[in-house]
C-alpha cells in the first residue's frame, strides 16, 4: 500500500495520540486485519488472503472502530475506502508491525545461531593449535555469528565474562572459578623458546630444567605471560632457586625477536610455535611433568545460543581431536628457519 508521505511526517493531533495510546488494548491480529483490509480495499479479498471468513473480518475491523471511537473505513457497495483518519492510522500501525515482525523473525533467526555474535576472550596466540582450529570450525559450521576477539590477562577475561562483557574466556590454569561455569577443553607442552644462535638451540632432543639454571627469561608483561612467569618462579623455588626474570612492556613479536637476538629465553605454549618466528628454536622441557591446561570460562546466567553452540562444537572437537589436544610430536627444531 502507498504511504501518505504527508501524513506520516505530520505531528499528531491530541485525538491521533490518544488513540495511539489505545491501541495498546487491541489485539495483534485485529491491527493485522486492518492492513490487509486496507491492502485490498475489500472485506471478500482481504478474508480470502488471511484465510478467514469474511464475517469475521468484518466484525473484528468493526469491534476495532468501535474500541477506538474513529471510523477506519468508508464501506461502499463494492468494497471499502479508507477515510483520512483511518489512512493516518493504518500508515502508522503498518510501521509497528513491521518492526515487530522484523524483531520476531530476528529473534527466530538468533536462537537458530543464524546470525549473531559470540564474544570470546583469550590469553594467548590463535596462530595455530587447538583453538586456531576450533575457531575455524565454529565460524564454517555458523558463518552467520560475528565472532569478536578480545586478548587480555586472565584475571581481565575472567572479569569481563563476570561482567557480561564477554560470553567465554579461554584462559590457562585451574578451573575452580567463584561463580562462573568452567570447562578443561585441551591441554599443550610448555616449550622454551630460545635463539638459533644458543648453544642449548642444537638439543633436538629438548632440554631439561637444570639446563636452565643460568639462563635470563623474559617475558610480556599481561596476557598468558603471567602464568609462564609464574611457572619459572615455581620450577626454580622447587629447586631452591631463584630465577633471572624480566617482564618486559613489549608485544609479542617483539619479545620473539629479543629471543632470536640472544637477549633472553622465554616460556611459552606449544600453539604458540605455529608463528614460526624466524631466528628461534622450540624446545621441550623434557621433565616438565604438567601441561598447560586451557579452560572454558562462562558465566552460568549467559543464555546467549552462539556461546551453547560454541561449547558443544568446543567439546565435541576435543573428543574426536586426540591429537591436537596434546601436539607434544609436533615441535621439531629444524621445523625454524635459520635466520
Amino acid at each position: 500500500m502507498r504511504r501518505n508521505k504527508k501524513n506520516r511526517n505530520a505531528r499528531p493531533t491530541d485525538s491521533q495520540k490518544k488513540v495511539l495510546r489505545d491501541v495498546s488494548r487491541i489485539p495483534l491480529a485485529a491491527l493485522r486485519q486492518a492492513v490487509v483490509v486496507a491492502e485490498h480495499l475489500n472485506f471478500r479479498h482481504a478474508a480470502n488472503a488471511l484465510g478467514v471468513s469474511q464475517s469475521s473480518v468484518s466484525t473484528r475491523i468493526k469491534n476495532l472502530e468501535e474500541e477506538l471511537g474513529i471510523l477506519i473505513f468508508e464501506r461502499r457497495h463494492h468494497g471499502v475506502r479508507l477515510t483520512d483518519t483511518g489512512r493516518w492510522f493504518i500508515d502508522e500501525i503498518t510501521v509497528g508491525i513491521e518492526q515487530l515482525d522484523h524483531a520476531i523473525n530476528l529473534a527466530g533467526a538468533v536462537s537458530r545461531c543464524e546470525v549473531g555474535q559470540l564474544r570470546l576472550g583469550v590469553c594467548s596466540p590463535i596462530s595455530g593449535g587447538f583453538l586456531a582450529e576450533l575457531r575455524q570450525h565454529y565460524q564454517n559450521a555458523l558463518p552467520g555469528i560475528k565472532m569478536i576477539l578480545v586478548e587480555g590477562a586472565r584475571s581481565e577475561l575472567i572479569r569481563q565474562v563476570i561482567e557480561g562483557a564477554l560470553d567465554i574466556a579461554l584462559v590457562i590454569g585451574q578451573s575452580d572459578i567463584p561463580s562462573c561455569h568452567t570447562r578443561m577443553l585441551w591441554t599443550e607442552s610448555m616449550i622454551v623458546t630460545v635463539s638459533a644462535m644458543h648453544p642449548l638451540a642444537e638439543r633436538g632432543r629438548g632440554i631439561k630444567w637444570s639446563d636452565l639454571l643460568d639462563e635470563l627469561f623474559l617475558f610480556r608483561r599481561g596476557g598468558a605471560s603471567l602464568q609462564a612467569y609464574q611457572h619459572v618462579i615455581r620450577r626454580f623455588g622447587e629447586r631452591g632457586l631463584t630465577p633471572r626474570v624480566e617482564r618486559r612492556a613489549v608485544g609479542r613479536d617483539t619479545l620473539a625477536q629479543m629471543v632470536a637476538e640472544d637477549e633472553g629465553v622465554t616460556l611459552t605454549c606449544e600453539s604458540a610455535t605455529d608463528a614460526r618466528t624466524t631466528g628461534v628454536r622450540y624446545l621441550k622441557v623434557l621433565d616438565e611433568p604438567e601441561d598447560v591446561a586451557f579452560v572454558g570460562v562462562w558465566f552460568p546466567h549467559n543464555r546467549n545460543p552462539a556461546l551453547r553452540a560454541f561449547l558443544d562444537i568446543a567439546l565435541k572437537f576435543a573428543r574426536h581431536a586426540p591429537t591436537r589436544i596434546n601436539l607434544r610430536s609436533s615441535v621439531a627444531p629444524s621445523q625454524t628457519p635459520d635466520p
